[in-house]
């Protein structure tokens, strides 16, 4: 069995290696045969911007603190469809869960549903809206909020499965109905494992919806992308944007970390 095992990890060790030798070399035609010779250049544009910035930075508060209306316009899309994703995944988990479903035929209909709300990224779901309803932070919510119910509602429901069904039995036999005995039964055990997960999709999505700017959609994403089509001379705003947006990320992220390890402490206690 041993020897079976090193056999299989051997062989797919060699077909990882030999799909990634052929992927490189089909990258390196693609790009006309320039990434090698590139490498040298890779420093050329950062080198740019930060002999700019170093230059003008005396105009690095002045920008940063301009910056602020658009990083806090990108949170609230964070926030927003963060939200509502969860929201709409706690409903569907539940939905879609083995044991607990209201429908138990409905299950994989809705576990598909799930699965294709994940697969599908949200920079293209924000470009199909943009195409319909123009620019603006509104096609950036409704994409993240998708891509979060899809990539919630799996999570969400793999906590519930391994909830106790005590509760919700307990509760079936005094007449409960669906929603009582999932509000009572099983909504107290998964809380604090939901909310970990929300806090730290939440992180996620602050940096999609900065991503989204870039195709329009709003945030400080799209100042970053203006400053940057500007090019020389407008190097000290990307640099601005860059700190402002780095300097939020690492807040959140400290800030979620805290009140995950808490509930989780607390859930453990």
């Amino acid at each position: 069995m041993t020897r079976r095992k090193r056999l299989y990890g051997g062989l797919i060790l060699v077909v990882f290696l030999a799909m990634l030798a052929s992927g490189f070399h089909a990258a390196e035609t693609r790009n006309a045969g320039g990434f090698l010779s590139g490498l040298a250049q890779l420093d050329d544009f950062p080198r740019e911007v930060l002999a700019e910035a170093w230059t003008k930075r005396a105009n690095l508060p002045a920008l940063m603190w301009a910056a602020l209306p658009s990083l806090i316009e990108t949170v609230n899309i964070a926030a927003v469809s963060t939200l509502i994703g969860v929201l709409a995944a706690s409903l569907l988990s539940l939905l879609a869960t083995r044991g607990l479903a209201r429908w138990p035929l409905l299950t994989p209909v809705i576990r598909r549903l799930l699965d294709a709300m994940r697969a599908i990224p949200e920079v293209v779901i924000a470009l199909i809206l943009i195409y319909i309803l123009g620019g603006g932070p509104i096609p950036a919510m409704v994409a993240i909020a998708i891509h979060t119910t899809g990539a919630m509602g799996k999570l969400f429901s793999e906590v519930a499965e391994n909830a106790d069904l005590k509760p919700v039995e307990g509760l079936a036999s005094v007449g409960a109905t669906w929603g009582q005995r999932m509000w009572l039964g099983i909504l107290p055990q998964v809380a604090p494992n939901w909310f970990s997960y929300a806090l730290l999709r939440f992180e996620i999505n602050v940096r999609a919806s900065a991503i989204l700017g870039f195709v329009g959609a709003g945030g400080i994403g799209y100042d970053l992308k203006i400053a940057m089509q500007w090019g020389g001379g407008r190097y000290d705003s990307v640099v601005a944007i860059f700190l402002v947006l780095f300097a939020t990320i690492v807040l959140i992220d400290q800030l979620s970390d805290r009140l995950r390890h808490r509930l989780v402490k607390g859930a453990a206690q």
